[in-house]
């Protein structure tokens, strides 16, 4: 326990000072209401190899309307006690040249280890104080709080005050008469044959062509290739036998489509490749590779036919009627879902602009942390490397996820409070359920995730999340019909 390892002026604690506060963890007010994954149950991690956020700007500390007092007091008699507790466990491990383990006099362990015992001492007493505080106080921190004007000695009271943020009071009177209009889904038979289109894609093979001709946009070369990097002899020849290269995929790079359009089976080909400098393979990124590529064969692609088989195949269908029968369901499915996405996210802003409070600065920017951490990990996905992380202005990306991270936290904390309005609870199988949700997209087993997420404050996270994804819904169904 690290509690007053740092003293008057510093940050008072980590989490144990207000464990068991509900809500009290820093994060629990951080999730976008608009909608949740799975796999966010897990919390953030500021790790992201590459980025640092060491001089990175975290804007204001503190919204000084948040800002919160209590003094935390604790008698001479308490304060003595503590010293006498924590001198007695100091004497007794003691190793001091000269003396007897255990008859070392009070007076040389107190010079000897003066600091570790009042540090200790600290230890002892501010959490129960602290939490005493807030109790009397009816406050619920939401920052790391901080210790200022604080005296302790041997034989007199403790004294000192605790600063911190906290949600401020605010009302939701009048939360029903917010109404925005309900969104139509709609779905098309553009999109159905889009859908059915893709399906079709999925099964399709690739069949050598026998005819003496050209390549075409939309066929399959297949080549081999030897690419030497110019001017970087430290990088080895690229090589590649029978790999399928589709003109005028969107995947090809537009040189090899130049080069390769109109080429029949046995031509060599030359062709210079100067790679973007954000390429996603490294060692390549603005780099000139010059190319030697023999076309060995020319291949097409050759799409399945719709027919009854064709369904069977994908699954238990017995006719293609039944699988289009499926395919529009699940799209009447999904465009409700979106419409129903769509309207939240306009009653989110409707009731954000009825209900303007103060919003603690440390929730802001712990919601900030959580916006970029999402987007570093989907551009690591994408294949971005620590160097070029490395080079984002994390100060301007800060800055540009305020407004959105704001807005977030406000509509969280409305949609706790008119769920106290609502009495709106999660039950123990919705819970659950949930875990089991988690833990299948986590591929993780669901008694290890519990196990983790209980350490980590996770699973109040997953039932507050769940209560507000409840309480969004709740409002949603009380809209008037479109």
């Amino acid at each position: 326990m690290q509690l007053a390892r740092n003293l008057e002026g510093k940050i008072l604690s980590p989490a144990e000072i207000i464990e068991n506060t509900p809500n009290s963890d820093p994060e629990t007010s951080l999730q976008p209401a608009e909608g949740h994954d799975h796999a966010d149950h897990e919390g953030h991690d500021h790790s992201h190899e590459g980025h640092d956020h060491e001089g990175h700007s975290h804007g204001p500390v503190v919204n000084p309307l948040c800002v919160r007092h209590v003094t935390i007091e604790a008698s001479q008699e308490e304060v003595d006690k503590a010293f006498a507790n924590v001198l007695r466990d100091y004497k007794k491990h003691a190793k001091i040249p000269g003396f007897r383990a255990g008859k070392v006099p009070d007076s040389v362990v107190r010079r000897r280890f003066a600091e570790q015992i009042r540090k200790d001492v600290l230890e002892s007493i501010l959490p129960q104080r602290f939490r005493a505080a807030i109790d009397d106080a009816g406050i619920t921190p939401v920052s790391q709080p901080q210790l200022t004007g604080l005296t302790l000695e041997e034989g007199k009271p403790l004294f000192g005050e605790a600063v911190f943020e906290a949600v401020p009071d605010f009302s939701v009177d009048g939360y029903t008469d917010v109404v925005v209009p309900k969104v139509v889904p709609e779905a098309t038979e553009e999109e159905f044959q889009q859908e059915l289109k893709q399906l079709r894609e999925s099964r399709a093979t690739i069949e050598p062509v026998e005819e003496d001709r050209p390549l075409v946009d939309g066929d399959w070369a297949q080549i081999t290739y030897i690419g030497q990097v110019q001017s970087d002899e430290t990088v080895p020849d690229l090589k590649g036998e029978d790999s399928l290269v589709e003109i005028g995929g969107a995947e090809t790079l537009p040189a090899f489509n130049d080069a390769l359009r109109g080429a029949k089976v046995g031509d060599e080909l030359g062709v210079e490749v100067v790679y973007p400098e954000d390429y996603t393979e490294q060692k390549l990124a603005g780099k000139a590779v010059a190319y030697t590529i023999e076309v060995k064969a020319i291949k097409k692609r050759i799409l399945p036919e719709l027919n009854d088989e064709f369904a069977s195949e994908l699954g238990d269908y017995g006719t293609l009627a039944d699988l289009e029968a499926r395919i529009r369901t699940h799209l009447t499915v999904t465009k409700e879902r979106q419409a129903e996405q769509q309207t939240r996210e306009a009653l989110f802003q409707a009731l954000n602009a009825r209900f303007q409070f103060p919003i603690p600065e440390s929730l802001v920017q712990q919601q900030v942390d959580a916006r970029l951490d999402r987007g570093l990990r989907a551009l690591a996905e994408q294949g971005m490397n620590p160097d070029m992380m490395r080079k984002l202005d994390f100060g301007r990306l800060r800055a540009a996820q305020r407004d959105s991270a704001v807005n977030e936290v406000r509509t969280s904390l409305l949609l706790d409070r008119i769920a106290d309005s609502e009495q709106v609870t999660v039950s123990d199988e919705e819970f659950e359920r949930e875990l089991y949700l988690a833990s299948l997209q986590s591929r993780e087993p669901i008694e290890q995730l519990r196990a983790r997420l209980t350490e980590d404050g996770g699973l109040a996270r997953i039932r507050e999340q769940l209560r507000r994804e409840k309480t969004a819904h709740l409002l949603y169904e009380r809209l008037p019909a479109a």
